[in-house]
């Protein structure tokens, strides 16, 4: 079971884009494992409760790898983030902003690794601060690195045997600087070669591997199954109804079976109270909501209307023909002889229009979605200091100054 841990470490780690070693502590990979697994949406118990030196377990991780393979397409993600890039490319995103579905509902705490019930708020402020900076300095990279890719694509424009591409990648510049690193490139494409072979003989035997999968959940099933009526048969056999060696058992039991009786009775009681009380409790809660329909209608119709407002801003957009988004890696071409978009984001060396978008619309489209974004985070803000208005307003001696 301790290499099925470091199996799923080391996977996990280069799905979530960070470097691994197998130097890291036992209890630091599992940790990790626990954390990227309830991330990723998986919810079963059993895994949760393994203990931290890695001593059991194998069937539960099993599970989870199953798991991972079907939900989270695990081989694919692997090739595409192992994939040789000998382009210039650069990631888009034109979807929209929702979870993805293996995260709708996941929003209590991981078992064992949540936050503390009480954290200082410098702290929280000098995180912010530090992500602030960081974010400043990987944008000021970022636009460094397009400056210098503008001067490779100009620089060596033309120069390509392909006529649609035109120009020169960084690799390819590379190569024809430093021609002595073509070794280094083919032992990487022949590397990306072998995976694709074992890919492909892996989807040829991925239907014997689900079958046993299904044979390991039946066995699963039925061992839960005969530890359910263990249970039941010694709680039925833990106490005989007659014992003839005891002459105090029938005196013991018909105290028992009183007692019982009793405790029915009083439940019965208590269901009968619960249900009158919180009658009267929904009585009173559905007067008090109509007078506080009475009381706040003039507020309740001003936030309908803000947030109609909002909606309205962005019904051009949302109502406007839907094309087919943008996501993934695209290679950046240069186009110098349309001055309107002179980079592009090509999907594949193509002449399909289709497959390819231009930077001008990108950003077009980044523009309106942060408009929307930020009309609904005024909003928000607004709807916020309303409250600490309403709050404050019931807190005598206290003056709120504005940062």
């Amino acid at each position: 079971s301790l290499d099925f841990w470091r199996l799923l470490y080391a996977v996990l780690k280069q799905i979530h884009g960070g470097k691994w070693t197998e130097c890291d502590a036992v209890d630091n990979q599992i940790r990790f494992v626990k954390s990227a697994l309830w991330y990723h949406g998986y919810g079963r118990p059993e895994l949760y409760q393994l203990p931290s030196d890695g001593s059991a377990g194998s069937r539960e991780l099993l599970l989870a790898f199953s798991w991972l393979l079907h939900r989270l397409s695990l081989l694919e993600q692997l090739l595409a983030r192992n994939r040789v890039k000998t382009g210039d490319e650069t990631s888009v995103c034109m979807c929209e902003d929702d979870l993805p579905n293996s995260q709708k509902g996941t929003t209590e705490v991981a078992p064992e690794y949540g936050l503390e019930d009480r954290v200082d708020v410098r702290y929280l402020q000098w995180l912010n601060g530090r992500l602030r900076f960081q974010w400043r300095s990987l944008h000021a990279q970022h636009q460094e690195q397009c400056k210098l890719l503008h001067k490779i694509h100009l620089f060596t424009s033309g120069s390509h045997m392909d006529q649609i591409l035109g120009h020169f990648s960084v690799t390819e510049t590379d190569l024809v600087r430093q021609p002595e690193n073509y070794k280094q490139l083919l032992q990487l494409l022949e590397s990306e070669t072998m995976q694709l072979e074992a890919f492909l003989e892996w989807k040829q035997l991925e239907p014997v591997y689900w079958q046993w999968m299904e044979a390991v959940l039946d066995n699963m099933a039925e061992e839960g199954n005969m530890g359910e009526s263990q249970d039941a048969h010694v709680e039925k056999s833990g106490l005989p109804k007659e014992n003839l060696c005891c002459p105090w058992a029938d005196s013991l039991t018909g105290q028992i079976g009183r007692l019982s009786r009793d405790l029915m009775t009083l439940r019965d009681q208590l269901h009968k109270l619960i249900t009158h009380r919180k009658a009267v409790w929904c009585e009173k809660v559905k007067t008090r909501e109509e007078e506080l329909q009475k009381e706040w209608f003039s507020v309740t119709a001003r936030k309908i209307q803000e947030s109609v407002e909002l909606k309205l801003l962005d019904l051009a957009y949302l109502c406007a023909p839907k094309k087919k988004k943008k996501h993934g890696s695209c290679r950046l071409v240069f186009r110098s002889k349309h001055p309107a978009s002179q980079m592009g984001f090509g999907r594949s060396v193509s002449k399909d229009p289709v497959s390819a978008v231009s930077a001008t619309d990108v950003i077009r489209e980044l523009q309106m979605r942060e408009a929307s974004l930020e009309r609904e985070l005024k909003q928000l803000q607004e709807e916020c200091r309303r409250r600490l208005d309403e709050i404050a307003e019931g807190l005598d001696g206290v003056i709120c100054i504005s940062p």
